[in-house]
């Protein structure tokens, strides 16, 4: 059964070179280098309301909308993609602060974790 799925681009997401790095050493590790994408959904919770949940995944699901950015394939359930549009995903090794980063347009409020956002 064929999969439906859209095809969006670097509007919606841009992948920085940190990010890719490092997603593609960890999809290489899990033999997914080729067929595995990160997915991005925007979920309730957090200090501020909303929070980002990150998985790596084999792939697209129906309705999802999938970029590619920077060598890595990123997919988004159209709801969290109205949260996210014109986001960019950075890595940082910081010890205090590290992991990956969501730098979001939309975000209204932020908390001081970074992992937590309200629109």
């Amino acid at each position: 059964m064929a999969i439906n799925y859209k095809i969006g681009n670097e509007s919606l997401v841009k992948v920085l070179n940190g990010a890719s790095q490092h997603l593609c050493a960890l999809l290489e590790k899990q033999g997914r280098l080729t067929e595995g994408a990160l997915r991005i959904a925007v979920i309730g919770g957090g200090c501020s309301g909303l929070q980002y949940k990150m998985d790596l995944v084999d792939g697209p699901r129906d309705r999802d909308i999938m970029v590619e950015s920077n060598s890595v394939r990123v997919v988004i359930d159209p709801k969290s993609a109205l949260f996210v549009s014109g986001s960019e995903l950075d890595y940082s090794d910081d010890l205090q602060q590290g992991g990956f980063k969501v730098t979001n347009p939309n975000a209204a409020v932020t908390c001081s974790c970074g992992e937590s956002f309200a629109a």
